[in-house]
């Protein structure tokens, strides 16, 4: 067995850990660093292709270290654990059976899927915001739904209609569970729904900036995150230039988000 090491900034780190999974890992760790990033360790069995890997994580500078054969599996799962986020979700691991507090909504992840465990700040900022921003019968738009936690909260909370959309071929699984799937935000009709809520790279969002306003209704609600505190103000102004009025920009230690109206 052999270990892959790589460093990442934060905002990416899920999305690296699920292409990790996706390519055999048999187990990942990880640690914060300094300054925003993060470290994963991957665990590959002998026979898998290294060289593709070294290929294909080359811009991480991956780093090679043969391990002692152990049960990596049990490892990185025991470091993910059931998380209250807000004040009615539940986050468990889906190989877990941890009872649900009382009054809290239940949802299975599994780290193995597309960007949103929950365990992200920028994840948490934007379920607290739903839990205040989404009132029961409103539509939603999921924009970059990744595993769809985002739209699987705003079911759960009496969303009357919620559209995921994602370009990531792994995200297309969501459309079996019920929810209404498109590839891009740019199917969607104009003024088509009540709140979008996009937990994406601070690039997406000031790129989909102009198509984000145009799904909202008028008066509708968006909330974006997926940026540090830092990258607020560039954020602000690319939805003030698309007709947004920004109205409130809630933090959790390094990552913001932005609830906006149309």
């Amino acid at each position: 067995m052999f270990s892959l090491y790589l460093e990442c900034r934060q905002e990416v780190k899920d999305l690296l850990i699920a292409e990790l999974w996706d390519r055999g890992s048999g187990g990942i760790t990880e640690s914060d660093l300094p300054e925003g990033r993060s470290g994963l360790r991957a665990f590959f069995p002998d026979d898998a292709d290294a060289a593709s890997l070294a290929h294909e994580f080359a811009s991480w500078s991956p780093q090679w270290q043969s391990v002692e054969s152990r049960d990596w599996v049990a490892i990185a799962r025991s470091q993910l654990a059931p998380q209250c986020v807000g004040s009615r979700f539940f986050l468990v691991p889906e190989w877990r059976d941890d009872p649900s507090p009382p009054g809290r909504f239940r949802i299975e992840i599994n780290p193995g899927m597309a960007f949103g465990t929950g365990v992200h700040e920028s994840t948490q900022l934007c379920m607290e915001a739903l839990e205040r921003e989404l009132k029961p019968g409103m539509s939603l738009l999921d924009v970059g739904t990744g595993s769809g936690i985002l739209a699987k909260a705003a079911r759960l909370l009496g969303a009357s209609q919620v559209i995921a959309c994602d370009v990531d071929p792994v995200a297309i699984e969501l459309a079996r569970e019920r929810l209404s799937f498109i590839g891009s935000a740019d199917a969607v009709r104009s003024a088509g729904v009540d709140l979008v809520v996009a937990n994406i790279s601070p690039e997406a969002v000031i790129r989909l900036a102009p198509d984000i306003v145009r799904c909202l209704r008028t008066p509708g609600v968006m909330i974006v995150s997926g940026f540090e505190v830092a990258e607020t103000p560039e954020i602000e102004a690319a939805l003030r230039a698309s007709g947004a009025l920004v109205c409130s920009t809630p933090s959790k230690g390094d990552w913001s988000a932005i609830v906006a109206s149309s």
